[in-house]
C-alpha cells in the first residue's frame, strides 16, 4: 500500500495522522483516497476545477511528480507520496 506523508500543517485535517496508507494505482488515486477519507484535505490540497493548487508539490519517493505523468504517475506498495506545500520566503532585508 502507498504511503502518503502529510505535512506538519495539514495534520489537522487528517486526524493528526504523519502518514496515510492508502490503496491505489496512480498518484491521482492515492490522492482522491486520502482527501475521500479526511475531506476537509480537499480544499487545502485542490482548487474549486478540482486541480492540485500551484502551492501544493507532490513527490513520488523523491521524484516531484509534474517532471514524471503528473497525477497518472503509477505507484506501487512500497512508494512513499510526499505533499509539501510551498512556503513563501521572507521579505527584502532593508540594508
Amino acid at each position: 500500500m502507498p504511503k502518503i506523508l502529510i505535512p506538519t500543517p495539514l495534520r489537522q485535517y487528517a486526524e493528526k495522522n504523519n502518514a496515510v496508507d492508502v490503496t491505489a494505482s496512480t498518484v491521482g488515486e492515492a490522492l482522491n483516497a486520502l482527501t475521500g477519507r479526511h475531506q476537509d484535505l480537499r480544499r487545502h490540497l485542490y482548487n474549486d476545477e478540482g486541480k492540485l493548487r500551484s502551492f501544493v508539490n507532490v513527490y513520488l519517493n523523491d521524484e516531484d511528480i509534474r517532471y514524471l505523468n503528473k497525477e497518472a504517475t503509477p505507484v506501487s506498495e512500497a512508494d512513499t507520496i510526499s505533499i509539501v506545500p510551498s512556503i513563501a520566503g521572507g521579505g527584502r532585508h532593508a540594508g
